[in-house]
């Protein structure tokens, strides 16, 4: 068990991204709830400190906490191989899918264990008796009874899920209640994700969120982000006047100074081509082969291009299957008809700096003409959540929460059945041709972030849970 370190978030920027009203409004609020909860440590764990949602989420959380003088800490657990392909297998389980097709049994069982005991002994040289502890997701539920057994108020937060129930998600429910039974409370990101087995008076319902001022949401030029995506080889050069660097968290500047590896055929797209792109983890679940065979099937032009990007994989510990993911979509790459593989580049963005990291996908999502989200199954979607806080025209699957997110034809375009390539091909053609509808489109989009989904939402929430427990 490690704790992640943290910097505080500038509550300036808070505020100019904000307005001044709702940012006043949310100081009172925050002041209020923080003399009810008093002098307890709420901790919040996971098992990766950075790729996913989860870590992307937690990162500004605490740094609100620091600034705001709430006592939020994080930490991660730490698994072998062995772990995170169980934990992998739960994920996909819960999401209505096979995954690898493996059990879920005795062996799995005994694995999974080991390591939570492990965790759970370092749980125990932070948490204090009336300390709060909120576990994430499947990777941490065996932490529930360990940390009730140190008179902790224990909530156990998923954050994904599916609509239905069939064998898969059953097989990973009855994997996983036994853990649940020290949980005070429960937060789901949607109703529908709630399986019977847990009891809904002791569930909150709360939607994931982005924080306006971290690296990868605040304002950008359009000049800097051509300068950053040149600096990463991911646009063809020469380097524009602005240079290509980002203020940190802390308030120093640095340069981009380590390159994605990107796959394609000739040169890097130019700087006045129109992108479509897709930015994600190398999962199965977002379809990353299926947006790659729809785009260059039925859409491929001269005028347009596909960015497929995601995370360097070895920077990303608590999936496993990440590589062999990237690896068939380069087999699918491979197999495009030469033409269309000229207007297709995979990405794998730099991890080693997180900030760095976070610059890249800035960019590369404000210089984009059209952002899209093929999932077949997804939680929630904070990648649509980006894209349309950049006001982005936004195409998504009208799966899981991207659909709290979207109302199709007002937010973004929704597709009601995501392996449908050709209808997948039609929305994106729909947009790129359509100047006023993409305009319309991202405006709202815009908005309906600002109304919904930004982490001063989220942060009160979670302080309001923890108030009343």
């Amino acid at each position: 068990m490690q704790e992640v370190a943290t910097q505080p978030v500038e509550l300036k920027l808070l505020k100019d991204a904000i307005g001044t009203a709702y940012f006043d409004a949310f100081l009172s609020k925050v002041d209020s709830l923080r003399r009810a909860i008093g002098d307890r440590t709420v901790w919040h764990i996971n098992s990766t400190p950075q790729g996913g949602g989860v870590a992307e989420m937690l990162l500004p959380m605490m740094g609100y906490a620091q600034s705001l003088g709430l006592k939020f800490r994080w930490l991660v657990l730490e698994g072998d191989t062995h772990f995170f392909e169980v934990t992998k297998r739960i994920h996909n389980n819960l999401h209505g899918v096979a995954g690898d097709g493996g059990p879920l049994g005795d062996d799995e069982r005994r694995a999974y264990e080991a390591t939570q005991a492990r965790a759970a002994d370092g749980l125990a040289r932070f948490v204090k008796p009336g300390d709060v502890v909120i576990c994430h997701d499947p990777q941490t539920t065996g932490l529930v009874p360990h940390a009730h057994r140190l008179d902790a108020s224990v909530v156990w937060r998923s954050h994904i899920g599916f609509d239905g129930r069939n064998e898969h998600t059953e097989q990973a429910w009855t994997f996983l209640a036994p853990y649940l039974q020290g949980a005070k409370r429960f937060i789901f990101t949607r109703d529908s994700y709630v399986p019977p087995q847990i009891d809904r008076s002791r569930v909150t319902i709360v939607p994931p969120s982005i924080d306006p001022t971290s690296m990868k949401n605040r304002p950008m030029g359009s000049d800097h982000c051509r300068a950053i995506l040149v600096a990463a080889g991911i646009l063809e050069g020469p380097l524009e006047d602005a240079p290509p660097r980002f203020r940190r968290t802390d308030g120093s500047w640095s340069s981009i100074e380590r390159a994605a590896d990107v796959i394609h055929l000739g040169r890097a797209p130019r700087a006045d081509r129109r992108l479509v792109v897709q930015v994600s983890r190398w999962d199965r679940l977002k379809d990353p082969t299926g947006v790659l065979r729809g785009f260059a099937d039925y859409l491929a032009r001269d005028h347009s291009s596909l960015v497929l990007a995601g995370p360097n994989v070895s920077g990303v510990a608590d999936d496993p299957e990440g590589g062999r993911v990237l690896d068939e979509v380069f087999v699918a790459w491979r197999n495009l008809p030469h033409e269309a593989r000229r207007h297709v580049h995979i990405a794998c963005l730099p991890m080693a700096d997180r900030e760095e990291n976070a610059a890249i996908v800035n960019a590369l999502q404000r210089h984009a003409t059209v952002l899209i989200q093929k999932s077949l199954c997804e939680g929630f979607g904070l990648t649509v959540t980006e894209a349309m806080w950049k006001e982005k025209p936004v195409i998504a699957s009208a799966v899981g929460g991207i659909q709290d997110q979207i109302e199709d034809g007002v937010h973004g375009l929704l597709l009601p059945d995501p392996s449908d390539l050709e209808a997948f091909a039609t929305a994106i053609a729909r947009v790129l041709d359509d100047s006023d509808l993409a305009a319309r489109l991202a405006r709202n989009a815009r908005e309906r972030v600002t109304e919904r989904f930004l982490m001063t939402r989220h942060v009160l929430q979670y302080l309001e849970l923890v108030a009343g427990l």
